[in-house]
């Protein structure tokens, strides 16, 4: 198990972005949160195997009216009472 935080950059709001990353982040049986930032990018911290969180990313890389330009991504401590995923704020 690991946890990362990663900040998306490109266009990231106003396009369904979180509602999609708690719907693939379920499916995928991760934890953690999403939220917008006030730069316009997206902070997501997830946690899980490195195959479950790549499978996320994967599928909002292919997700419709998304563009990620950049992810700058920080390995961050594990939260071992974390339960599900939400979106923040």
């Amino acid at each position: 198990m690991i946890r990362q935080r990663i900040v998306f950059h490109g266009w990231v709001q106003g396009v369904g972005f979180r509602y999609r990353a708690v719907f693939a982040a379920k499916a995928h049986e991760v934890t953690g949160w999403v939220k917008n930032n006030p730069d316009d990018s997206v902070t997501m911290e997830i946690q899980g195997t490195q195959e479950q969180i790549d499978q996320v990313i994967t599928e909002l890389k292919h997700a419709r009216f998304i563009r990620i330009e950049r992810m700058d991504v920080t390995d961050v401590p594990l939260l071992d009472s974390e339960r599900g995923f939400r979106a923040v704020g």
